[in-house]
């Protein structure tokens, strides 16, 4: 057995000991929040168990710290999550003794099938790797395991390479940490190097800069196929990532004095920040982008303006971190080596929480300013946790726990977020210190060094914005914002029409839901309380 396998084995006895004795003892404390969580509960008819124990047969001597441990796993079915979990279970089997089954449903149903199995009590699940967003609908109901002393036991797993957010933020509520992660999304904007040098532009600090670099180059042949191309591609069909992109610029209007603020609701009242200002101004810019952008971008989803970028149409787009690996994929990108990405823009004015008015910026109303400017990286979705089952016996939690700290260590886990093919993005100090992984992935040194640049800058913000966490937050966002803001921008209804509807269907919500309860878990999101 080789070093590495020691030092695992080591770990794994040592959470194994650990393990048995908190199962007896320690209960999940999470608030008691007495609302229903979300009413449709969606499971799917047919899990795929993608996984069993591994073929690969070890002649090792020592005793397995998991030996005859089997432990199921949901998951999203989708590649981009299911293939980064596959291709570590057979080493992490052979290394444990454990027995990993891991079943999928498509995203549509896993919430439901999750929520349905703490719900209904039916224990078929010990571990489940969901989005952060999420976490919050898990914790009011105690469907998920307290994590903080096993994280404390765990030198492997290396917490404090975590990127500050994404361990303090991210996998907790009110300090509590229920969830490893996997992955962190955020959003960034990426640009066309080649064509802003050569125009001798700067990359976009304000939004404004944003506009007028959109401006510039629309109608412009941007890849030399003598077609008119588009200054700016951002997704704006219903139902997709609309309310995201939205966030993305409405953020640092919004939140200017750390994560703990928040972007969405006053912290006392949970009255939504949504009325004033600020949001108005970030409407405007974000019905502005429209005039910029193909003729029919408000059906274009995700996939859609991923694709007219990497064709060299689009000089600037809103994405995550995953457009950095699809821009150097030869088999499709025109943009190779010509894609650069930065921190979102900012805003030189903020709003008065007091007054709803804007207010310029200055070491008061903007505790994090640089050179004027407030930055606020949105971490939109968030990224992937993995998390235990609350209800599982002490064995399955072990094991399980041994996984997901197994699968998120830097050595596996900084060679996942640079792969094409997985949903896992940057989330480790380490993913933006070494060039090496993004130079082994394909990537130019000078491109490699710029986004982990672009990278590092968000994950060190103080000022990143939390993505909505209360329960039922897809009704809020999914639902309410992003059928309101579809009415905008197809011009049926005006700015203050829109503000008020936004206000009046979250506000709906958090009365039918419970705004005591409400509050308390979105103070407790922000570790706040």
């Amino acid at each position: 057995m080789n070093g590495n396998s020691f030092r695992y084995q080591a770990m794994t006895k040592k959470l194994s000991i650990l393990g048995t004795a908190l199962s007896a003892s320690i209960a999940v404390t999470a608030c008691d929040r007495s609302s229903e969580p979300d009413t449709i509960v969606t499971r799917s008819p047919t899990p795929e168990v993608v996984s069993t124990q591994s073929e690969t047969i070890s002649t090792d001597s020592e005793p397995k710290p998991f030996e005859g441990v089997t432990i199921t796993i949901l998951a999203d079915r989708s590649p981009q999550v299911k293939t980064p979990l596959q291709q570590h279970i057979q080493d992490f089997e052979r290394l444990s003794g454990a027995t990993i089954n891991l079943v999928t449903v498509p995203f549509s149903n896993l919430k439901g099938e999750s929520l349905a199995d703490a719900i209904e009590k039916n224990h078929k699940y010990d571990a489940i790797v969901f989005p952060a967003q999420w976490l919050g609908d898990y914790v009011k109901i105690d469907a998920i395991e307290n994590l903080n002393d096993w994280i404390k036991a765990d030198p492997d797993l290396q917490w404090d390479d975590i990127a500050p957010f994404f361990r303090n933020f991210n996998p907790t509520d009110d300090g509590t940490i229920y969830g490893i992660p996997l992955g962190g999304d955020f959003l960034m904007v990426y640009y066309r190097q080649d064509l802003l040098e050569e125009e001798r532009i700067s990359p976009p600090q304000t939004w404004e800069d944003y506009l007028a670099i959109a401006q510039q180059f629309q109608g412009q042949d941007l890849n030399g196929d003598d077609i008119p191309d588009y200054g700016s591609c951002i997704a704006k069909k219903p139902k997709d990532k609309a309310y995201w992109m939205f966030w993305a610029i409405a953020s640092p209007f919004l939140q200017s004095k750390g994560t703990q603020q928040g972007a969405f609701f006053d912290l006392e009242t949970m009255e939504p920040l949504v009325k004033n200002e600020a949001f108005s101004q970030a409407l405007e810019i974000f019905q502005t982008t429209t005039e910029y952008a193909p003729e029919n971008e408000l059906e274009l989803d995700l996939k859609a303006t991923r694709a007219l970028f990497i064709s060299g149409r689009c000089a600037l787009t809103i994405d995550w971190s995953d457009l950095a690996t699809e821009a150097i994929s030869p088999a499709t990108s025109q943009v190779i080596d010509r894609t650069h990405a930065i921190a979102l823009p900012g805003t030189k004015q903020v709003l008065d929480r007091e007054t709803g008015k804007l207010l310029d910026c200055n070491f008061l109303t903007c505790s994090h300013a640089i050179e004027g400017i407030n930055y606020a990286p949105y971490a939109a979705f968030g990224g992937w946790l993995g998390g235990i089952n609350a209800a599982a016996n002490a064995p399955a939690k072990n094991a399980g726990y041994a996984f997901l700290s197994y699968i998120s260590q830097p050595e596996q886990s900084n060679i996942d977020v640079t792969l094409r093919e997985t949903d896992f993005n940057p989330y480790r100090i380490s993913q933006f210190v070494s060039r090496q992984p993004w130079l082994d992935a394909g990537m130019s040194f000078e491109t490699a060094t710029q986004y982990i640049g672009a990278i590092g800058i968000s994950l060190r913000s103080p000022n990143m914005v939390l993505d909505l966490q209360i329960p039922q937050n897809n009704r809020y966002q999914k639902v309410v914002l992003d059928a309101v803001l579809a009415e905008f921008l197809a011009g049926k209804i005006t700015k203050n029409e829109a503000m008020q509807q936004i206000y009046n269907g979250w506000e709906a919500l958090t009365e039918e839901i419970g705004r005591e309860s409400q509050g308390a878990a979105y103070r407790s999101s922000l570790n706040s309380e």
